[in-house]
């Protein structure tokens, strides 16, 4: 009786683990998104972690003749990308992420996770 009971725990055990890392490990989309960078700064209690907001415009709103703007928030986890955004507020910029089914505290408060910056303008969009 006790070695079924270790076993049922056992496998109880492993289908946590294998749902835990298909909801929170696995990347189920990748892309690019370009916009003008909002804010981008670092917060946390426990977790540090970087976020920041990307203000797409151009999009048709559902009333005629009005535009719509779209925001996309995303957290980064590479210092190195988070110090680059750091100095890039407000400039328009083209941003590499991956999306992940749920957002874990150390990694971010997004299920979008930055990892690379496409590229960086001065120059505002026109609209």
């Amino acid at each position: 009786m006790r070695k079924f009971v270790f076993m049922i725990v056992g496998i109880v055990f492993l289908l946590l683990l294998g749902y835990f890392s298909y909801r929170y490990y696995f990347v189920f989309g990748r892309g690019v998104k370009a916009g003008e960078l909002n804010y981008f700064v670092q917060k946390g209690y426990i977790f540090k972690t970087y976020e920041g907001r990307l203000i797409q415009s151009g999009y048709r709103s559902k009333q005629p003749g009005s535009l719509q703007s779209n925001e996309f928030e995303f957290s980064v986890v590479n210092e190195e990308v988070a110090q680059k955004l750091m100095t890039s507020s407000g400039k328009v910029v083209e941003l590499h992420y991956k999306e992940y089914l749920g957002a874990v505290p150390w990694r971010g408060f997004s299920k979008y996770i930055v990892d690379s910056i496409v590229a960086v303008r001065n120059e505002p969009p026109l609209n």
